[in-house]
């Protein structure tokens, strides 16, 4: 690489001059370029970098995925062979497993990828195992001023004030409704005559939990909701309904403020709901969830673009029934607060065991690029979703996820607070759903569960570093949108 990576590269200037001209070689010293040009003239030139990088060589790239993305990465990976002559082998591990997976290999020496692609949450835990490698100097000597502007989420790809990512995927948090219950006249009158307000979209968690209330009916194989259960997934929806309440997870010190009355109110809540979801949820993983919502016998779900993928398929008898919504807010200050969240993602990084972390990153510059991007997220069958404003407007796209709810997605993920990106935020999370599970089995009261996920915090904390947890955490609070941190407080 080289050290002054404020400058055109060689073998760029090379490409450039003599495949784009003088004209666009003026352009990759630092402007700002319409998104489509710079998206496109940064995939020619990572393109002929690595094929430069590579010639007279037979190389192989190995790049891991979660299970359920091959379709997304294929038409990627033979653009980029055909482009470049360099081969990637493709090797898939299931979606829960491929951060720890990645950990796990780089512990024990194994040198078996040079590209991932795993949960955003997961950064910063990769990061600080030195898992993954820091790109902010190829992103230096590679990409143009401005070139990220487009991606609408984009907190998750740095920590520690390194860039470590590309965000290939929009996870953004939010709800499926059955729409001929929700615009049903019969059940709009008697939900009116129970409790003096229309039936419509939820704005509020209250007012979701007393809709799947009152359409949860087992005598009549109907239940209210299907949102997760799962000792995985459990502890996202507490996540939001927490935020929803006006308050900071943690202190401006770090001091726990998860076991508040807040997040023991929110914890109950989420109890109390339990009794309405359908019988099987705690059975439930991703896929399953999916597929047990496609019957149309439950009022809303939970989720992302993928399940919106699949229940929009010809295989979900809930194709062209649903409503969305974002999830539900609270209000704080006389003011609803919503709080959409991003809470997974795929992330393109660069392992520490490669060989080649140029050609990687090469790789995952091109991914990232607005054409190969949106011929990803294009794939019906895998499950990458809109994370650039071009994917909106693509047509093929709006057919496979229609206007509706790309409407709703693209405002969640503009909006979207961010997951805890800190350092041992696997850590951090297990015990949050550890205690949130106890809890909602009953084995702990809500308060003491939360008290003993905050005690755990702490120790967690302490054993990172609390100085530096604390600089993270202050530089994590100033990313959240405005529209929610304005909004936030601390206790006491």
């Amino acid at each position: 690489m080289s050290a002054e990576v404020n400058k055109v590269p060689d073998r760029m200037r090379r490409q450039v001059i003599s495949g784009l001209g003088a004209t666009a070689l003026s352009s990759m010293i630092p402007i700002s370029l319409n998104a489509d040009e710079d998206s496109g003239q940064v995939q020619r030139i990572a393109a002929s970098s690595a094929k430069d990088i590579a010639a007279g060589r037979s190389l192989t790239l190995r790049l891991l995925i979660p299970e359920g993305c091959g379709d997304n990465v294929a038409p990627v990976i033979k653009a980029f062979q055909d482009s470049t002559g360099i081969k990637i082998s493709l090797i898939q591990t299931p979606v829960d497993d491929i951060n720890t997976q990645l950990t796990l290999d780089n512990l024990a020496g194994e040198r078996r990828y040079d590209v991932a692609l795993p949960a955003t949450f997961g950064i910063p835990d990769l990061a600080t195992s030195e898992t993954i490698i820091a790109l902010s100097d190829y992103a230096k000597q590679y990409e143009p001023p401005g070139y990220r502007d487009d991606i609408l989420y984009r907190i998750g790809d740095s920590f520690d004030g390194e860039l470590y990512g590309f965000q290939t995927d929009g996870d953004a948090y939010l709800m499926f409704y059955h729409q001929a219950l929700l615009e049903s006249p019969d059940e709009q009158a008697r939900y009116a005559d129970k409790y003096g307000e229309p039936l419509a979209i939820p704005q509020t968690w209250p007012q979701l939990d007393q809709q799947m209330a009152f359409f949860h009916r087992p005598a009549d194989n109907l239940s209210g909701g299907l949102l997760f259960r799962t000792p995985s997934y459990l502890a996202w929806e507490w996540w939001v309904r927490f935020h929803a309440k006006g308050f900071w997870p943690l202190s401006k010190t770090l001091v726990p403020q998860i076991d508040s009355d807040a997040g023991v109110e929110a914890l109950e809540e989420m109890i109390r709901a339990t009794e309405h979801l359908a019988p099987e949820v705690n059975k439930l993983g991703l896929f399953e969830n999916w597929e047990r919502y496609s019957r149309g016998d439950v009022f809303c779900n939970i989720g992302w673009g993928g399940s919106q993928k699949y229940l929009n398929s010809a295989k979900s008898s809930m194709r062209g029934r649903m409503l969305y919504g974002p999830t539900p807010g609270g209000i704080v200050d006389e003011t609803l607060l919503v709080t959409p969240y991003f809470n997974w993602g795929w992330n393109y990084v660069v392992t520490a065991s490669s060989a080649e972390p140029e050609l990687a990153y090469l790789f995952a510059l091109y991914a990232s690029t607005s054409d190969q991007s949106t011929s990803a997220v294009r794939q019906e069958g895998g499950y990458f979703d809109p994370y650039r404003r071009e994917h909106y407007e693509d047509s093929e796209i709006q057919r496979i996820y229609t206007k509706e709810f790309l409407s709703v997605h693209e405002q969640s993920l503009v909006s979207a607070i961010p997951d805890l990106y800190l350092a041992n935020q696997g850590k951090y999370f297990g015990a949050l759903s550890e205690g949130l599970q106890r809890a909602l089995q009953g084995k702990l009261k809500p308060e003491i569960a939360l008290q003993r996920v905050a005690q755990k915090w702490n120790l967690i904390t302490e054993r990172s570093g609390s100085l530096e947890q604390q600089r993270r955490w202050l530089n994590l609070r100033a990313k959240y949108p405005s529209n929610v941190s304005k909004h936030l407080k601390d206790i006491g």
